[in-house]
């Protein structure tokens, strides 16, 4: 019989696998729809999944806070589409690295917004991190690529979002908050879609504004619908991981989805990450790590 704390890894370890996965589907699905058309896709599922869940069992918390739960919504929708586009553009692997930023900006960001405290050992702890960005970014010379830099500020949005959470947790049902972000997924890709045949959009942010085309293919259809039902698997997973073990213990597990998505991508046609790419993801799990544990 598992203990507590190994159910809690164990549930961890397979939500981390299917995470990578997740990111594996979206990187096959862009070869037939845009990065948009993926968000797209996956969040009008996850608003269909938690309105069934609403109605199932109405959330008993009082709201409040509008704004945040709508800025909760932008900002992870914008975490969302960066994650999405940078998993088209570089490997897969270090774009999920990249996005693992967030909990580095989560201790900024707390301490500018939430005045939480940051003591040496976490200044330390995103300096590593910071290290570990450039050694992934520009390892060998002196460009800094687009692409990076739009992970990057992936993991910006995403420790932005979590950072809103931590304002309306407690009034705001954890289904709620999430339907704010899924709905927002959803409803700004559609404006976007609309009014992309009239903007001429610069090439740095034409990934914004494509046009939208119905998936014609079977194998299309297919992978979209098990990119929703495994995201959805992930996250009650993750959920159930972190109700069964401390956070600390989790947070540490958590990083297991960065090899296995290294692992899809290299089947999927990747190149294997080199020596100081290696350094860099190690600084940035490091980094993760001792923020976490700070």
């Amino acid at each position: 019989m598992l203990s507590k704390v190994d159910r809690g890894v164990l549930f961890m370890v397979v939500s981390a696998l299917i995470s990578a996965l997740n990111g594996a589907i979206a990187k096959i699905l862009s070869e037939d729809i845009s990065a948009l058309e993926i968000v797209f896709f996956r969040n009008l599922l996850g608003v269909l999944f938690i309105l069934m869940m609403l109605k199932h069992t109405p959330t008993k918390l009082p709201g409040g806070q509008l704004h945040l739960l709508v800025l909760r919504g932008f900002l992870g929708f914008s975490a969302m589409i960066l994650f999405f586009y940078t998993i088209t553009t570089i490997p897969l692997g270090i774009a999920i690295t990249l996005n693992k930023t967030s909990p580095l900006f989560v201790s900024v960001l707390a301490f500018f917004l939430l005045q939480e405290h940051l003591d040496r050992k976490g200044v330390i702890a995103l300096l590593i991190g910071f290290i570990g960005v450039l050694l992934i970014t520009k390892p060998t010379g002196l460009t800094f690529s687009y692409e990076h830099f739009l992970g990057i500020l992936g993991g910006f949005f995403a420790a932005a979002a979590y950072t809103t959470i931590k304002k309306i947790k407690h009034i705001y049902d954890a289904r709620v908050i999430v339907l704010s972000f899924m709905t927002t997924g959803a409803v700004v890709p559609l404006l976007l879609f609309l009014v992309a045949p009239y903007i001429d959009a610069p090439a740095a942010v034409s990934f914004l504004f494509v046009d939208f085309h119905l998936p014609e293919s079977t194998i299309t259809w297919s992978l979209i619908l098990l990119m929703g039902l495994i995201s959805t698997l992930s996250q009650w997973l993750l959920t159930k991981a972190y109700s069964l073990s401390r956070a600390g213990i989790i947070g540490v597990v958590s990083y297991t989805n960065i090899p296995f998505a290294i692992g899809f991508g290299y089947m999927l046609g990747d190149l294997f990450p080199d020596f100081w790419t290696f350094c860099g993801i190690g600084l940035i799990v490091l980094g993760g790590l001792l923020v976490k544990r700070g």
